[in-house]
């Protein structure tokens, strides 16, 4: 695309800042430049849930999809937990940010493998220390994976998309927004930090909270420093005393727990639950 192109797409998007149209404005600038199947555009703001500015995911069962995410399941999305835990900004692809046991986990399972998307990468950009936006971009099963050359053409305007995103969502909102029949808690983080510790040792607690974010039981073991058939120990004991008996019932477990949350004020989730 000539630079001329490109600045009249991008004067589209300026006259749009302020209004709704603005997300499928950027997102449209976005595909001129590099090919992509699917956008969406999250707004993170802590103590509130996410607001959904764009998405155009094509699964028949979205609309349920997102309810369960923006409810709760959002806390072990790999760009939320790199943007929250290690302040990235900037461009990435979700390969680079996910735990090396990302797609055996059951937030993968039951959410992301059902976007069908083969590759994703994404923009995040802090608006201030409590909010940030992910956009991110995604090929489905049908498509190849995205070459580092359209990396770099997308990283060569991340300026004037973080200015953008800075204009239309920099702002403070006006407003607290309700999860109908389920107010979202205000330490949603916190509460995944907590989860376990009243009934697991302090290690079966590192353990489980390791296998909820993504990481295989080898990478476990590598983190923490100890075998994996100790890891593979502590998950059978932490399973016991929570009783259940697969990942997929630990992930539901979490959900669940946090889902049922009000008025959180700290500690373990699942006391009051269980």
């Amino acid at each position: 695309m000539d630079l001329g192109s490109f600045s009249l797409l991008f004067s589209n998007v300026v006259v749009q800042i302020g209004r709704e149209k603005l997300s499928q404005e950027l997102i449209g600038i976005l595909r001129n430049l590099v090919d992509f199947d699917t956008a969406v555009i999250v707004e993170y703001q802590l103590g509130d849930k996410p607001i959904i500015h764009h998405n155009d995911l094509p699964p028949k069962n979205i609309d349920s999809q997102i309810e369960n995410f923006v409810k709760s399941a959002f806390v072990l999305d790999p760009f939320y937990r790199a943007a929250l835990d290690r302040k990235i900004s900037g461009i990435h692809r979700l390969s680079d940010l996910a735990p090396q046991g990302f797609r055996k986990t059951e937030y993968y399972r039951s959410y992301f493998k059902l976007t069908k998307i083969k590759d994703e990468i994404g923009y995040v950009f802090h608006l201030n220390k409590d909010k940030f936006i992910n956009i991110s971009l995604g090929r489905l099963a049908s498509s190849c994976r995205f070459k580092v050359r359209e990396l770099n053409t997308l990283d060569s305007i991340t300026r004037i998309v973080e200015s953008i995103c800075i204009a239309q969502w920099g702002q403070e909102r006006t407003e607290k927004l309700a999860i109908p029949g389920n107010s979202l808690p205000m330490q949603l983080d916190t509460a995944l930090k907590y989860f376990g510790t009243a009934f697991l040792t302090d290690r079966e607690t590192q353990v489980v909270q390791l296998f909820l974010h993504g990481h295989s039981t080898k990478s476990i073991a590598e983190k923490l420093c100890i075998s994996p058939e100790t890891v593979k120990l502590h998950r059978k004991n932490s399973y016991a005393k929570l009783d259940v008996s697969s990942q997929a019932e630990l992930f539901y477990l979490f959900i669940d727990s946090l889902s049922s949350l009000k008025n959180y004020s700290g500690g373990d989730p699942l006391v009051g639950y269980i």
